[in-house]
């Protein structure tokens, strides 16, 4: 029987171990690290994430030579990155712009609306990160389509614990590196099930699987979106969810989203507003609308009011 995400031991690292591969990245002094890289975690129990209590990072990544573990820590003005496993040269090179430092800003006009303004002065020091990990943001965001974002998380935890590989080096005990798209592909109904992930979406995730070698990162936010709108069950939302994170695409608008037009809508308006009200209210910021709307989950997700009753979890998965 497969381990339960339950059944993790304690995560235990050595801290002061050298990587495979590693580098010192210079950062400015503002970059807000925790939430500049935990916007890419899916959940407080990803297994592909650990985040320990002084700072630092972990991270365990497929990349074209290999499985590799990540460590990302904080200094002054500096995040030293080190890297285990066969991937961990490709990792490095990619910590860039996982810490956001390859985010740009410029021409981003924050004072058009006041509340663009304060939000962007709250979270200063958020950056729009580029995870690089493309195949494993297509599976969460399939996952995360029409369900509850907690049942979505649990069902894409257990899958990772129960099919991915230990991620290599000193890494916290539990850390995984999620499946190629082979192994998704291959997934047998019954496991599926057992993860509380229905027919429509895990044959999505298995048809997005057939063509995952082609879902690669250097093809660009426009070439990779062509690419996944030809998949049947992949619509505009995933393409957004998917650009936005593994690339950091500054534009990328999640339309379709249950709630995020209604948040967008009242930050701006004090009104609820539709898909194309969102779009409207955007328009503005044409080229950083996603950098708009980071700023406004992390500013109003808690304070806006609720609209219609809270979708019931679909099972008790944990």
């Amino acid at each position: 029987m497969p381990p339960t995400a339950s059944a993790a031991a304690t995560p235990v690292a050595d801290a002061s171990a050298t990587g495979d591969v590693h580098a010192v990245v210079p950062v400015p002094p503002d970059v807000d690290l925790r939430r500049t890289v935990g916007r890419l975690r899916r959940g407080a129990g990803d297994p592909t994430w650990e985040h320990a209590a002084d700072g630092t990072v972990w991270h365990a990544v497929r990349r074209p030579a290999g499985t590799a573990t990540v460590r990302l820590q904080p200094g002054p003005g500096a995040v030293r990155v080190d890297a285990w496993g066969p991937g961990a040269a490709h990792a490095v090179a990619d910590a860039p712009g996982l810490l956001g430092v390859l985010d740009d800003a410029d021409g981003f006009a924050d004072h058009l609306h006041p509340a663009v303004a304060r939000a962007r002065r709250t979270y200063a020091g958020v950056r729009l990160a580029r995870s690089g990990d493309v195949w494993d943001t297509v599976v969460t965001a399939v996952l995360e389509q029409r369900v509850v974002g907690l049942d979505a998380k649990a069902s894409w935890r257990r899958l990772v614990t129960w099919h991915g590989t230990p991620a290599p080096g000193p890494a916290p005990a539990g850390l995984r590196v999620a499946p190629p798209p082979a192994v998704w592909r291959d997934l047998p109904v019954w496991e599926w099930r057992r993860a509380g992930v229905d027919a429509q979406r895990s044959d999505a995730v298995r048809r997005a699987a057939q063509v995952g070698h082609a879902l690669t990162p250097d093809v660009g936010a426009d070439e990779l979106g062509r690419r996944m709108l030809t998949v049947r069950g992949i619509g505009p939302w995933t393409v957004a969810e998917v650009t936005s994170r593994a690339l950091g695409d500054p534009d990328a608008v999640s339309v379709g989203d249950a709630h995020l037009c209604h948040l967008v809508g009242w930050a701006l308006t004090g009104r609820r507003a539709d898909d194309a009200g969102m779009l409207r209210l955007l328009e503005p910021w044409r080229g950083h609308r996603q950098r708009v709307l980071v700023l406004l989950e992390l500013a109003y997700r808690g304070r806006m009011p609720a609209y219609g009753p809270r979708a019931p979890r679909a099972r008790p998965l944990v």
